[in-house]
Order: C-alpha cells, then sequence, then structure tokens
C-alpha cells in the first residue's frame, strides 16, 4: 500500500478514489490534483512510481490544509463559536444538529439513540 500523508492508500482502487482516503479531499479535488501533476486519473494506486508519490505529497503539502491541520482548524472554529455563544455554538455544545434541521422526528445521528422508560408495573 502506498503511504500519502500518513494516510494508507489502498493499491487496487483507481488513482482518483484513492487519494480520497485522505481527510480533506474529495473526488473534485483529487481530480484537481492528478490534472495538475499531469497524472491518469484511472491508474491503479500500484501502478504509482515511488517518484509520482512523492510528486502527489509534495503538491498537496503546498497547495491544500489536509488531515491534521484542517481537523485543528475545525475544532478551533467549533471552539470560537463555543465561546462567544453564537446560536450555531450553543447547537455544537448540545449535540443537536446546527444548520437548521427538525429535531422533533428525526435528528439520530446527532442526538444518539432514542432513551428508553422503564415502567413501573
Amino acid at each position: 500500500m502506498a503511504r500519502i500523508l500518513g494516510v494508507e492508500i489502498p493499491n487496487n482502487k483507481k488513482l482518483f478514489v484513492a487519494l480520497t482516503y485522505i481527510y480533506g479531499i474529495g473526488t473534485h479535488r483529487a481530480y484537481e490534483i492528478l490534472n495538475d501533476l499531469g497524472i491518469d486519473p484511472d491508474r491503479k494506486t500500484m501502478d504509482l512510481s515511488d517518484d509520482e508519490i512523492s510528486k502527489i505529497t509534495h503538491h498537496i503539502n503546498e497547495t491544500y490544509r489536509v488531515e491534521g491541520d484542517l481537523r485543528q482548524e475545525i475544532n478551533r472554529n467549533i471552539k470560537r463559536l463555543i465561546e462567544i455563544h453564537s446560536y450555531r455554538g450553543l447547537r455544537h455544545k448540545a449535540g443537536l444538529p446546527t444548520r437548521g434541521q427538525k429535531t422533533h422526528a428525526n435528528g439520530r445521528t446527532r442526538k444518539g439513540p432514542r432513551l428508553t422508560k422503564i415502567r413501573k408495573k
């Protein structure tokens, strides 16, 4: 398996799909990276040479914020929203959806599983 930015990239997948295993890179950005470097996106990862892997790594490091840096930035933004007591910050703090979704019947992803009541007989 190839290793780019500390992430194991699967060998048997096409290159544009394999790059999406890196946090912060989706399919569109993967295509951009490969087009900038002149590498065919439909090649398999196992067909890459060490030189091409280092080119990809260097290009991603220079151009984009990914993995740990991106996670830290997102966490700092959420902490800032909580500190200034904005509505979105309060929703983050309470573990509720932050983008206007209804929560009466849905929202189980953020709220967690339903709490069952214990009935007395």
